[in-house]
């Protein structure tokens, strides 16, 4: 092999390996949660890169207007936090995901959604509620895992309720459903389509996704200084992680 050929092999390679650098890096630099990318992108870009905070953008900001930002929000622009976040799907394959929090607990969720994804945990879907007109029920039925969604607490036109503040995670949401006991000794399940997982869950194997107190997600949360919902008294929240802050 001459010389010219030589240096012509040497040029395509180090053009391919630029193209392959550039693909690689292409999903950080628009990074569209739900996209399934490779276990060789995710080398390729170095993971810590998958896991970042960062300020809300305009771009974000009009996806929340009117939606999980609504008109009478009384947060400010600035105390929350855009976060992409990396995470395992129903399949095991990597994930891109995203979610938008309080920026007090913004490094909180950073290591633990980090430490669920290097354990391998699924995590079905990750995406802003906004996607879902930032209506609960529909991104709940979707086993969607998001956190900041404003509201007020019920029956208060001031005091915000964690979701509000940004400082309450739910996650894998239809498998793990919200159920409270009516007055009447019915059950108001959140999903609706969720009463196949809201029963009996202490002594059933068969709910994918279940969090309890020997889940990875638990054990992390609560080691951040998180309350799980699904030890409470009066009602059982068991998709839901919140802080005081």
């Amino acid at each position: 092999m001459n010389k010219s050929t030589t240096l012509i092999l040497a040029l395509i390679l180090a053009f391919c390996n630029i193209a392959k650098s550039k693909a690689s890096h292409s999903f950080i630099d628009d990074w569209k949660a739900e996209t399934v990318i490779s276990e060789a992108d995710v080398k390729n870009v170095g993971i810590d890169n998958c896991f970042k905070s960062e300020k809300i953008s305009d771009d974000i900001f009009k996806r929340m207007w009117l939606k999980s930002w609504k008109k009478n929000c009384t947060m400010k622009r600035d105390d929350l936090r855009y976060l992409k976040i990396l995470h395992r799907n129903a399949d095991g394959k990597p994930q891109l995901g995203e979610m938008v929090v309080n920026k007090a607990i913004s490094d909180k969720v950073l290591r633990i959604f980090r430490k669920l994804y290097d354990a391998g945990y699924r995590i079905e879907r990750m995406v802003l509620v906004d996607n879902y007109d930032a209506d609960d029920e529909t991104s709940m039925r979707a086993n969607n895992t998001s956190c900041f969604n404003f509201r007020f607490i019920t029956l208060s036109k001031t005091k915000i309720s964690k979701h509000g503040k940004g400082l309450a995670i739910d996650i894998n949401t239809l498998y793990n459903p919200y159920v409270r006991q009516t007055s009447n000794g019915t059950y108001h399940i959140e999903p609706s389509t969720a009463k196949n997982y809201a029963f009996n869950r202490d002594k059933r194997n068969d709910i994918p996704y279940k969090i309890d107190r020997n889940d990875l997600a638990y054990k992390l949360f609560i080691a951040e200084g998180f309350e799980w919902g699904g030890s409470w008294d009066n009602r059982k929240d068991y998709q839901h992680f919140e802080i005081d802050l």
